[in-house]
């Protein structure tokens, strides 16, 4: 692992190598492994001094076993198949051991081997490991104490004279030599080999850094540019850089700003900021500061002009259409209150005329007032749904909560829609519990939930169908189920239902609203805290249900079953009279 300590300008790059957080068991190299040829050259130094030993007369059991002792580990180092940390820390401990042992069997510090006391250094050496080198040399030192106490003591054997102390002394000189000229020629190939890495790590580095799309910088101080990588961004130039400092690069009304991020940065750790280059105070930089050493820090400077641009451009436009959105609930609000006033006028006349309050009137005359208040009727209502939606959209529409029974509200909303339901040839039924459904919520806003949802399945529904009211009470929840046996809605228009001003159906029932009447449901659900969920499938009609957790009082669970009775015909007074709360059933039959 390398990292860049200095980049600067016209001059090559300086790193420093990082400890590994993972040390991997050294492996042996590919092809000639200097280690392995010493130790099979110790062994072979072994057999040649064994063999001399057996030409002359000197040579006696201890010359045998200083040869055996110092035959051993070469053996056991040639077929250890691991060289972990440990093994390595064994084999140290037995050069030493079988050194010591030769040395004091051939006379001690003064024999003929004692130069096999450095065994452990020659064998450190081949590891070419700091520690290991300082831990054979500890061995070494220790295993010369041991043959130097030995010969004082008068317990070594006597040295080897002649030609066969001459062949030993020869044998350990060479074989320890090799040792350590074999450790220092792995030193320089595994020095070389990382040399090349590195420097091809360097190359890519180089290559990587002077391809940046920004500009990497080092800074010094409060503000020295020691080098910098990479491309410069518009109205910067390195050469202002690296001569006049991070603060001469910038336009002098955001010097100041840039000479305290500078200081935050080394007092933080990080700093950021953007300001107007001296060569092009039009344009807008970024500059990102992390401290990396005391007293150093690093930077990127990036061109954020197109960006910044963007955004102000977004907020703009977020402000025109949020203005735009307030301007249209305003209009919204003013004229559907300035359309209430004459239409209220139209509508009183209208009935006035209806009941003949100032004379008879011909049947047409008659017929056309009775069609006046009908349109204005459907007018107000029109004007009511959006004049609602834009309080709701302007989060002025504030909920007069109460507490009533929910029952009355669902029966008010369809004895207003029995008309309409008996026009369209549908049965109307609403299936209400016989106790009380105490809630406390918005008594007009549960109302128009129960109209807009059995408006539209009527909508939906042809001659003959049924729509079918269900209320009742869980959990301290108020459920509301409008469910009709219409045309049902396709998957298409399910997703776009329940947002203003979305419709489905065919033209005919598109003209007929306008596209307010579930999202007002939905509205007026969330104020409450419930939700609305829509079911259907074409051809098999829809089910809408609404949920709101305002039911005071949770119910047992009552099961109410539909009387197989022939429903029951609407009174034809023009205003039928209210069921009894205690009714399961209600149902208005077309006439």
């Amino acid at each position: 692992m390398i990292l860049p300590t200095v980049l600067e300008v016209g001059r090559p790059l300086e790193f420093e190598t990082l400890p590994d957080p993972i040390r991997r068991p050294a492996a042996r190299p590919a092809g000639f492994d200097p280690a392995h040829a010493w130790r099979l050259g110790w062994l072979a130094a072994v057999c040649l001094a064994a063999a001399a030993t057996l030409f002359t007369d000197a040579g006696g059991w201890p010359v045998w076993a200083a040869l055996g002792a110092g035959a051993v580990p070469a053996l056991v180092a040639l077929f250890m198949t691991r060289e972990d940390e440990r093994s390595q820390s064994i084999m140290l401990v037995l050069w030493a051991v079988g050194g010591a042992l030769a040395a004091v069997l051939t006379g001690g510090v003064s024999g003929a081997m004692a130069a096999w006391c450095l065994a452990p250094v020659a064998a450190a050496s081949i590891l070419n490991q700091p520690r290991r080198l300082a831990e054979g040399a500890a061995l070494a030192l220790i295993g010369g104490c041991v043959a130097a106490l030995t010969q004082l003591s008068g317990l070594a054997p006597p040295e080897p004279t002649g030609p066969l102390g001459f062949v030993l002394g020869f044998l350990a000189l060479v074989t320890t030599g090799l040792g350590l000229a074999a450790g220092l020629l792995i030193g320089r190939r595994r020095q070389g080999a990382r040399d090349d890495r590195y420097a091809s790590e360097i190359v890519g580095l180089e290559t990587l850094l002077d391809g940046l799309p920004h500009l990497a910088i080092a800074i010094k101080g409060q503000g020295q540019v020691t080098a910098v990588r990479g491309a410069p961004p518009p109205g910067v130039t390195t050469v202002d850089l690296v001569n006049r400092g991070l603060t001469g690069a910038a336009a002098p009304g955001d010097r100041q700003r840039l000479t305290a991020a500078v200081a935050l940065a080394h007092r933080e750790g990080s700093a950021s900021l953007t300001f107007n280059p001296a060569l092009g105070v039009e344009r807008i930089v970024a500059l990102d500061l992390v401290r990396v050493a005391p007293n150093q820090l690093v930077g990127v400077l990036r061109d954020v002009t197109v960006d910044r641009n963007r955004e102000t451009a977004l907020d703009q436009a977020r402000a025109d259409a949020e203005a735009l959105a307030s301007g249209r609930a305003r209009f919204l609000a003013n004229m559907s209150h300035e359309l209430r006033t004459p239409l209220n006028a139209i509508m009183g006349f209208s009935d006035i005329m209806r009941a003949r309050m100032f004379g008879p009137l011909s049947d047409r005359y008659a017929e056309y007032a009775e069609l006046i208040h009908e349109s204005g009727g459907h007018l107000l209502d029109l004007i009511n749904d959006v004049l609602d939606m834009s309080k709701i959209e302007a989060e002025r529409f504030e909920l007069q909560r109460g507490i009533f029974d929910a029952r009355e509200a669902v029966q008010a909303a369809m004895r207003l829609l029995r008309v309409q339901a008996d026009g369209a040839g549908v049965q109307l039924r609403g299936v209400l519990p016989p106790a009380e459904l105490e809630v406390d919520a918005d008594r007009r806003a549960l109302k128009q939930i129960v109209l807009n949802l059995v408006s539209n399945a009527l909508k939906f529904t042809p001659r003959g169908g049924q729509v079918t009211v269900t209320a009742h009470g869980y959990d301290g929840v108020l459920e509301l189920i409008v469910a009709d046996t219409g045309v049902g809605i396709s998957p298409e228009d399910l997703e776009r239902l329940g947002r203003p001003y979305e419709q489905a159906g065919g033209a005919e029932q598109r003209a007929r609203g306008t596209g307010l009447g579930l999202s007002l449901v939905r509205a007026f659900a969330k104020l409450h805290g419930g939700e609305m969920t829509i079911e259907s499938r074409l051809g098999a009609g829809t089910s809408v249900s609404v949920r709101l957790p305002v039911l005071l009082a949770p119910l047992r669970s009552v099961t109410i079953e539909a009387k197989p009775e022939p429903a029951v015909e609407a009174p034809t007074t023009e205003e039928p009279p209210p069921p009894l709360l205690g009714d399961n059933i209600i149902a208005f039959a077309p006439r």
